[in-house]
């Protein structure tokens, strides 16, 4: 399986697909008045989203959608060009690679349950996006890496969104499926050799965080399924292979991007903070699991504080 290093450094190198991602997406919502408003607002003028607050509960269900929709392809698009011989060849038992189909498949009843319940609600479900996966799918080694960064971040997102739910029927249905994105998580951790509980916590991330990470895979939406997200600029790094516990990180230009101050790491059980001095931060201690850098303003991961990133790092 891949080592530390070499997750870090493609999951870094997938970074910049971002910029070629929709500036910002819109969703259609047909009984919701501010989603009304906002949808008369022309999509491709790139203004900032609103803050995260402002979503509904359907926003929320299309956001999470959005999300499934994208892993659910990923798998697909996987399973269909590796045979089982590849991963076999990675040393995952058969009980293993049945189990990694398994996760495809359990996205892919995910899709169809979040159809159901948002075309309940009266809205229209955002479609599947057109996808770039040629970097996370090079190969079956590159594929369970990025199948363990997706599963963790899709945790994320669904702690993330928790606390803008207003329903508690929606709440409900939302948390029956991030106990699974979590023993999805916890598998391919296995799988790929890693301990499967890093951390105490699991790391809540925010709705435009989420899609930051995302967009780096999606090429084009059809219209009218587009979320009203802006993703955020992607970090640029000189060393991005020595993004480990203790180790000094470069920014690419020490000018950029302008009014950088920290760089931050949101990981279990709580944010740390780095100074950057000439254009340098240095990786934190007591890092564990997955844990998502930001680029801020100031010791905040607020949506306004935030200038770059996140991007993934993976200490253990």
């Amino acid at each position: 399986m891949p080592s530390v290093r070499t997750l870090i450094t493609g999951l870094f190198a997938l970074a910049p697909l971002a910029a070629a991602a929709p500036t910002k997406v819109r969703v259609r919502q047909e009984s919701s008045s501010a989603a009304a408003s906002s949808s008369a607002a022309p999509a491709a003028t790139g203004a900032a989203a609103p803050p995260a607050g402002g979503l509904s509960d359907v926003d929320i269900l299309q956001f999470a959608l959005t999300a499934e929709h994208l892993e659910s392809e990923f798998y697909k698009q996987g399973f269909a060009k590796f045979p089982a011989s590849d991963f076999q060849a990675l040393g995952l038992t058969d009980a293993q690679i049945k189990s990694l189909m398994g996760v495809g498949q359990t996205e892919a009843t995910h899709v169809s349950t979040l159809l159901s319940a948002i075309s309940g609600a009266g809205a229209q479900p955002v479609e599947a996006c057109q996808y770039n996966f040629d970097a996370a799918l090079a190969d079956a080694k590159t594929m369970v890496a990025t199948a363990r960064v997706l599963e963790a971040v899709g945790v994320s997102a669904y702690l993330g969104a928790a606390p803008l739910v207003n329903s508690s029927d929606v709440l409900t249905a939302a948390a029956t499926i991030v106990t699974v994105e979590a023993r999805h998580q916890a598998f391919i951790r296995v799988a790929s050799g890693a301990e499967p509980v890093p951390a105490a916590f699991d790391t809540p991330l925010g709705p435009r965080a989420v899609f930051t990470l995302a967009a780096q895979f999606i090429k084009s939406c059809p219209e009218g399924s587009n979320l009203n997200i802006q993703a955020f600029p992607s970090i640029s790094l000189q060393n991005p292979e020595q993004a480990t516990v203790g180790q000094n990180l470069k920014l690419a230009d020490a000018a950029q991007p302008s009014g950088a101050q920290f760089c931050a790491f949101v990981a279990p059980g709580g944010n740390q903070f780095s100074q950057i001095t000439d254009g340098n931060c240095v990786v934190p201690q007591n890092l564990q699991g997955e844990v998502y850098m930001m680029i801020t303003k100031s010791q905040s991961v607020a949506d306004a504080e935030v200038l770059a990133g996140p991007s993934v790092i993976q200490p253990s």
